[in-house]
Parts: C-alpha cells; structure tokens; sequence
C-alpha cells in the first residue's frame, strides 16, 4: 500500500501524538524515542504502509508483551475506519447494539482507553414522572476490587493490568511440608532412637532416666514452572510469571527452591531472572533471554529437551510442576503424550493452568490438550486474579 507524506510537514507532529497514545496505552516510551523514530522515518520514507509500521515498531516497541497493543493503537491511529468503530464500541455502550456481539481481542481495549478517553458517555435519562415504578440498577455496586479479580487478563486495560499486578504481588502460594525418610530427634516421638539412649546412659553411668525419640523430618519441596509464551500465551504467561516471581522472592512460603522455564519454540531457563528484587527487571531480562517470545509453540519438543537435559536436576526431593499452556501444539500427539507422561512420573504433582478453561464451553478437541490430559493430576484455570487465588487455595490444602 502506498502513502503520501503529508505536505504540510505535519508527519513529525502526528508521530509524536502517535506516541503519546502508546505511552497511555502502557509502552515506556520517552522523548529520545519519539526524535529516533521521526529521524527513522525520515531516512526510511514515507511510501509504504508496511515499512512505516515496522520503522515505527522497531522505535517504540522493546518488550515482546507489547507487540499487541503497538498494532492495536497502530490501527486505530492511522485511520482504519471499520477497526474505529470497533474500539469506540468498547467504550461507548449505545455503539454496541450496531456491532456485533463478541469479546474484544487482547490490547483492543487499552488501544481504546489509549486514543479515546475523551469520547463522552451517553448522558442518564431524563428523571421518571413522580409515582413512576423506581428500578434500581446495581450493577455498579459491587466492589471494584472484586470485578477486577475476576476479569480476564486480555480484557482489562493498562490501568487494570497495573493493579492487578499489585494484587498478585501479594498473592501467596503455602504449599504443606513433606515427610522424609530420614528421622529427627523429637520429644514425644513415635519411634525410639537408641544410639542417642545407650549415649546419655554413659553419660549417666549407665542408668536410662528416660527413652530418646525421634520422628520423620520434614521437609520443603521445589517448585517447577514450565510457562508457554507463544503468541497465544503471551500476556498471561507475563502475568502468572509476575506471581511467581512474587512466590520465589518471599519468605516462608515453604518452598525450597523455585525454578522457572519458558518454552515456544525453544525451552529457556529464566530462573536466575526471576531472583532479581524488582519484578519489571526480572520480566524485562526473562523477556530477553527468551527470544521466543509471541512465536510459535513446540511443545512436545520442548518438554523433550526439559526431560532430557534438566529434570534430574530439579525434580529430584518431590516438585511440584505447574505447568502454564494452552495446549495448541501442531506437533506430534503421540510424542507430546509421552513427554507428558515422563515428565508426569517424575513429579509429585503435575498441575495444568490453562486459560482455555475460562470459555464455558471449553471441550478437549485439540489433539494437544487430548494428548496431555490424561498426565496430569489436576487441570485449573488461568486468566484471572481469581483464578490463581484458587490454584493458591487448592495447593495449601494438598
């Protein structure tokens, strides 16, 4: 598609106004970027649609999570007419009669709340005569708080993402010790030690005052996270990602160690990543170091290189494997139900959270998820604050 610069050099004032929408819509975006993509633009011309989104794209987008919501506000800025009317449906309610009736896609409604906030809301109805029935609407009345827990991840809009990302910094995930095979000394113990009585009867001349006892130790088990990233999987794994970053950087939550790996086409270790104290720079350097990011998804191959190369390492001592996947694998069914049987085998308990749950008419006709859900022991949703409050809830009490 070709374009024409416009002749009144107005292109640098609209990039920057571009810009601005981004920057609302949630991209870190500053003035030294805005001068490097009006500088780019100028080298790159000004002729093709396609060369102008992606000079523009490599000038403002730097994290993969972003992508989305670049081509969302992208659209919408520079004038596609059907896509417009869209986003002013999310906002103004009188728009959606006339649309068709279906949930917004990811970033759609922050690109909305991005380059609409000035649309006004349709004005409240003139006040009933007197003696007119009263109908009390109530469907702001329940707590703001308690909405957001239970909103999807790819409806809530940049202002909703930051706060449920504070709600999810304070989530917890208890998990109950385990019982090992070694034994420790403890009063009132089932089981007596008598190394420890025939000592302090020395210690006494031989005299026993009483039996010394010793009971099962506990211990704390790791905990193994296996994110998919892939396009589909891209804002809620950084999400869940957030939580568990959360669950690894605080104390006494009873976990040993807490290890993490993203997969797409590659499987990435981004353990060391998430020790970091600062959760937006722990996700910014995973996000580097995984350079899958919103591609495609191997899983099976990817479970493959985990068994092979790293669960010996870290499921040893009884882990729990949260693994974190739609399940929309084009590979082989057979080779993913044996990578999945393997790695269930090699776990305590292998958890399944998948955002596909949240559809109520959510059926098992993929032949991915066929293939892996007969390997798992348990299978929850993923998509809401809510939803990990649950998986939270449901692991205290395991």
């Amino acid at each position: 598609m070709e374009l024409e610069a416009p002749a009144d050099g107005s292109l640098a004032r609209n990039i920057l106004w571009f810009a601005r929408a981004l920057r609302k819509a949630g991209l870190p975006i500053g003035s030294g970027r805005i001068a490097d993509a009006v500088r780019a633009v100028e080298a790159a011309g000004f002729t093709s649609r396609v060369d102008f989104y992606w000079t523009l794209h490599a000038c403002f987008v730097s994290r993969p999570e972003h992508r989305a919501v670049f081509a969302q506000v992208f659209r919408l800025f520079w004038r596609d007419p059907q896509f417009l009317e869209q986003m002013m449906s999310l906002l103004l309610p009188q728009l959606r009669g006339l649309q068709e009736d279906r949930p917004p896609e990811p970033a759609e409604k922050r690109a909305a709340e991005a380059l609409l906030d000035g649309a006004e809301r349709p004005e409240r109805a003139a006040p009933e005569p007197e003696g007119s029935l009263i109908e009390i609407d109530a469907s702001e009345t329940a707590s703001g708080e308690e909405r957001l827990r239970r909103l999807d991840f790819e409806q809530m809009s940049a202002d909703e993402i930051a706060a449920a990302r504070r709600m999810l910094a304070r989530l917890s995930l208890p998990v109950p010790p385990i019982r090992s095979r070694r034994l420790t000394a403890a009063a009132g113990g089932p089981r007596v030690d008598l190394r420890r009585t025939l000592a302090r009867a020395l210690r006494q001349g031989g005299e026993t005052a009483a039996l010394a006892r010793r009971r099962p130790a506990l211990r704390w088990p790791n905990l193994v996270v296996l994110c998919d990233i892939s396009g589909s999987m891209s804002l809620y794994s950084r999400l869940v990602l957030q939580f568990i970053h959360a669950v690894a950087n605080r104390k006494g939550q009873g976990w040993a160690r807490v290890h993490a790996f993203t997969f797409g086409t590659r499987l990435t270790n981004i353990t060391r990543h998430l020790r970091r104290r600062d959760v937006d720079a722990a996700l910014a350097a995973a996000g580097a170091e995984a350079q899958d990011w919103s591609g495609g998804t191997r899983i099976g191959e990817c479970l493959h290189i985990f068994n092979r190369d790293w669960s010996r390492r870290v499921l040893g001592q009884g882990a729990v494997v949260l693994l974190i996947t739609d399940g929309l694998d084009r590979g082989d069914p057979a080779a993913l139900s044996r990578e999945m049987e393997r790695l269930h085998l090699s776990a305590r308990k292998l958890i399944w959270l998948n955002p596909l749950l949240r559809w109520e008419g959510f059926a098992p006709r993929a032949g991915g998820i066929r293939a892996m859900l007969p390997h798992v022991d348990s299978l929850r949703a993923a998509h809401s604050v809510a939803s990990l409050e649950a998986l939270s809830e449901a692991l205290s009490r395991s």
